[in-house]
């Protein structure tokens, strides 16, 4: 039942009071039989792909893709809006499964708090999901820390391949935010634990181990692209790979289990895959590219998201994951909300509950620019308003107004959060149209940003021109050597994953709006063999979050009864 706004109910009750199905008979919706099926527990399965009878021959359903505005402290709601839109869009007819990434414990604990949705567009179990769910990510924690052992073990026993152990590239990985882990001396305490070095940790989710688990086809691609990843160099600066280390195949068997995608439900029992999560402001930030394969095949819709604002999340979901899996989206949601927009106009957090229409406009430069950058890619689009209840008619009716006249794009109220599918059956309609009617604005479908054959350096610049309305990009002649240096050794074919702030279209994350003619400073680049693409570390990003002066493990609890408190 919606939510009684007498009595509100946070998202953990609203989940808690779901009368889920048994996890068989979701997975019978889409036609996964019961042979495909591994159970943890009632509501929770693996999904063994290779067990599904004929599922390669069967035609591909239409992929859509949820992106965002840049986030603000107010709020955008894009996971809910795609848990939201899958359950619409089974509302009026359409078999549709969606398609979200695992949450990682660093943010649950940290400030964002959990990916399961909200409200009454959410997926549950919520309370399993945004903890340890099936142990994925454990198990490509313990896969990266086993090949980090063995690089230091190799290193102990004589180190045959020459490392030299200042250019150790492979750090460690913990899914935790915890800045004092950023930057460490291992090996300390004498000639029997091996040679002191400088280290440190990554979080899990901006591991390459998560890329390359998240875009592995299966176990064999898995394997292979595994062997690729760049650990370090020798003192003539030739690589070593995991391959070298022998570490593969037993990284493999810890993955076995976990690169089978995991089969939950929504609150209105549609089945949803949620599968692998690497970070958007870091690494691609999408989930496995096995889990949304899979879904194309079982159902005639497919939405899935892709992290942070499209700046970043979508640009990477097309230049990254499309590009390496050859997916072609058939149409894009960009959410927005009246909140997030009249923050980007320059309101104050505290102030946002007021009517406020000139704030609003200001703001709405941002979303502009968003709807710019995904008609680049030759996607059509269609902007979901995340309703809040402060939100005034006229406040909708500016955003709408705008987006029609300047664009030519839809803009459509949902209310999914309080209603479920209800409120969200006109943007389900709006994207069938749009993903039906193959309605591309210049005729020449889905294309890529740049070239598989365009410079490395160029790639970049193209990306910070194009998308962030740069004016340039910068980089210490070391940085420009490195690129340089990996288009000799052969990898100038590969796309940028840039690592960047995810609040602004700049580096600096206080810039709001759509800001113009910045400069993109490069910090360092770092080659992910592996996962087939380089990352580009722009400004004051971090691999390792920090948790912030109250973080959200201060109020996560279990009650009298057992049950968790705090989660969100």
């Amino acid at each position: 039942m919606p939510q009684d706004p007498n009595k509100p109910l946070s998202d953990i009750e609203i989940a808690r009071q779901a009368k889920m199905q048994r996890i068989d008979a979701i997975a019978e919706k889409v036609g996964i039989p019961d042979d495909a099926l591994e159970p943890y527990g009632k509501t929770i399965a693996k999904v063994d792909i290779s067990a599904i009878p004929g599922l390669a021959e069967r035609p591909d359903g239409k992929l859509i893709l949820v992106t965002a505005i840049n986030p603000t402290p107010a709020g955008e709601g894009k996971t809910t809006t795609t848990v939201g839109l899958g359950d619409g869009l089974n509302r009026i007819g359409k078999k549709a499964m969606i398609c979200l990434r695992e949450p990682s414990l660093g943010p649950c604990f940290g400030v964002k708090g959990g990916a399961a949705g909200g409200g009454y567009a959410q997926i549950v179990p919520m309370e399993q999901i945004n903890l340890h769910f099936t142990g994925d990510f454990h198990a490509i924690t313990s896969a990266h820390n086993l090949l980090s052992a063995m690089i230091d073990n190799h290193i102990y026993w004589g180190n045959s391949l020459g490392i030299d152990t200042r250019r150790v590239a492979w750090r460690r990985a913990l899914d935790m935010n915890d800045r004092s882990l950023r930057q460490i001396n291992s090996s300390l305490g004498g000639v029997s634990n091996g040679f002191p070095r400088e280290d440190g940790f990554d979080i899990t989710v901006a591991s390459e181990v998560m890329a390359v688990f998240c875009l592995a086809n299966d176990l064999a691609d898995l394997e292979a692209r595994l062997g690729r990843m760049i650990v370090g160099y020798t003192r003539d600066k030739k690589p070593v790979t995991a391959a070298d280390i022998k570490a593969v195949s037993a990284m493999t068997v810890l993955l076995k289990d976990a690169i089978k995608p995991n089969l939950v439900q929504t609150l209105e029992g549609n089945p949803a895959f949620v599968h692998g999560g690497p970070f958007a402001n870091i690494a691609h930030g999408c989930n496995s590219v096995s889990a949304t394969k899979a879904g194309l095949k079982l159902a005639d819709y497919v939405v899935t998201e892709a992290g942070f604002g499209a700046d970043l999340g979508a640009e990477k979901f097309f230049d990254i994951k499309c590009r390496k899996a050859g997916l072609t989206p058939a149409a894009v949601v960009i959410v927005a909300t009246v909140r997030a927009l009249k923050m980007h106009g320059g309101v104050a957090k505290n102030e946002l509950g007021k009517e406020n229409i000139e704030a609003l406009k200001k703001g709405l430069v941002n979303l502009g620019r968003h709807i710019e950058n995904v008609r680049k890619f030759g996607v059509p689009a269609v902007v979901g308003i995340n309703n809040f209840i402060s939100d005034t008619s006229s406040e909708h009716e500016a955003i709408q107004s705008f987006c029609r006249e300047q664009y030519g794009v839809e803009a459509v109220v949902c209310t999914h959060w309080a209603e479920g599918s209800k409120g969200t059956e006109a943007l389900a309609r709006q994207v069938v149209a749009l993903a039906e009617e193959d309605h591309h604005l210049d005729g020449l479908g889905f294309r890529h940003l740049y070239p598989d054959a365009m410079p490395l350096w160029d790639k970049m610049k193209t990306i910070a021109t194009e998308i962030y309305r740069a004016s340039d990009i910068i980089a210490d002649q070391k940085v420009r050597d490195q690129f340089r240096d990996i288009e000799a050794a052969g990898f100038g074919h590969l796309p940028i994953c840039v690592a960047k702030t995810q609040y602004s279209f700049s580096t600096d994350p206080n810039l709001r709006g759509a800001p113009i003619n910045h400069v993109v400073p490069i910090r360092e680049v770092r080659l992910s063999a592996g996962a087939g693409f380089l990352v580009v570390v722009c400004g004051e990003i971090m691999t390792m979050p920090g948790l912030p002066k109250v973080p959200s493990a201060e109020i996560i609890r279990l009650d009298e009864n057992g049950q968790i408190e705090g989660l969100f």
